[in-house]
């Protein structure tokens, strides 16, 4: 009697084991779904936007006027760096700034 007993509970434990792996598998699922959605509508700024909002959190933004394209090719890798840009933004704000001098 004690064998079935000890059979019918190690049943119960792998049956609630394998329940809980597979809402904690599905609850990921869903919420990665979420970000997705989310990630689908999100809006990107503009290079003009990140500009001034970058580059006005820890200095007077320059001017586009102020540098040639070549030096602001050189100050925008320099930048990218100091201000933690991922590429396309740091690629975006050259491009506003190539266009707007």
């Amino acid at each position: 009697m004690k064998t079935i007993n000890k059979i019918i509970l190690i049943s119960l434990m792998l049956l609630v084991t394998g329940v809980v792996i597979v809402s904690c598998s599905s609850t990921k699922d869903k919420y990665t779904a979420v970000t997705d959605v989310e990630d689908e509508f999100k809006i990107e700024k503009s290079g003009a936007q990140l500009w001034g909002e970058t580059c006005n959190r820890c200095h007077l933004a320059p001017s586009p006027a102020d540098y040639n394209d070549t030096d602001w090719e050189t100050i925008s890798l320099h930048m990218r760096v100091r201000a933690n840009l991922t590429e396309k933004e740091s690629s975006k704000i050259l491009e506003f700034l190539k266009s707007a001098n």
